[in-house]
């Protein structure tokens, strides 16, 4: 039979190990509970840094979610850059000579620019660079450049966009440059165009700039330049990333097909000319 004194002695000592054991796991808990808090709080803080609209998003539902998505997709495309590796591959090294005139049968003859040009890629555009999320301002350097006989390199026209608060950090230009910049170099602007009118402007010798979704031409968000149309119906273009989808002709069905659809006022199609042309 056990010692009544041993066993008193050892029940105290495992009642205070289990005391000893609470304790740790609440000095614990007291100790890890602002430390998680302070790094949850960081990581929610980073997060809304990088997508708050997304963030935002989340947090709502039904036609509050459809309102910022919509948001997203008006004023600043996708924040990854739209810009196909095949293209880095195909630019690699290269000077576009900026008097190069696209010209065929049924598009009219434009100055062409090409955003991957070694001179102005790795250019500043914002936080960004030309190369990568440059689409908008060496689009818009081909129409002001070809329209008014004014060359405006990428270099000036990225600048010119920082400048004015049409640069989106990490997701390129905000849609408002194409009719901003129209304006600016006193060019006539026509927005809220659908397939015919798109056809009809093109017909016309105008110039359509589309802002483009995933597809043949970008893997997220893309500006081009639509040139022309042939007898055929097949639209001529000057993409800023890539002189060989510049030298094709392309079905007007897929160009709206994979034309954004949701872009705020004007788009995804606006017609670009000069009064005095026609």
């Amino acid at each position: 039979m056990a010692d009544p004194i041993e066993a008193k002695l050892l029940a105290e000592a495992a009642l205070q190990a289990v005391k000893d054991k609470e304790s740790r796991k609440r000095l614990f808990a007291i100790i890890a509970g602002p430390v998680i808090f302070l790094l949850l709080l960081v990581a929610l803080v980073l997060y809304l840094a990088t997508s708050p609209l997304s963030a935002l998003a989340g947090w709502l539902s039904g036609d509050e979610t459809a309102a910022v998505d919509e948001f997203q997709k008006d004023y600043g495309y996708n924040n990854d850059s739209g810009i196909f590796e095949r293209d880095f591959r195909e630019a690699d090294g290269q000077e576009y000579d900026e008097d190069i005139l696209l010209g065929r049968e049924g598009g009219i003859q434009v100055v062409y620019y090409n955003q991957l040009d070694e001179r102005w890629a790795d250019e500043p555009y914002g936080q960004d660079k030309i190369g990568t999320h440059g689409c908008g301002p060496t689009s818009m350097s081909i129409v002001v450049s070809t329209l008014t006989g004014i060359n405006v390199d990428p270099v000036e026209m990225a600048n010119w966009s920082c400048e004015n608060g049409y640069y989106c950090k990490g997701g390129g230009s905000y849609h408002s440059l194409i009719p901003n910049v129209a304006q600016h170099w006193g060019l006539n602007v026509d927005g809220n165009l659908n397939g015919a009118d798109v056809a009809d402007a093109l017909a016309e010798g105008k110039l359509v700039v589309a802002i483009m979704s995933k597809g043949h031409f970008t893997k997220s968000g893309h500006f081009i330049v639509l040139r022309g149309i042939t007898a055929e119906g097949r639209v001529l273009v000057a993409d800023s990333a890539s002189l060989k989808r510049s030298s094709q002709e392309w079905d007007l069905s897929l160009i709206l097909a994979e034309a954004k659809q949701r872009v705020g006022a004007g788009g995804p199609f606006w017609a670009i000319y000069r009064e005095k042309s026609f």
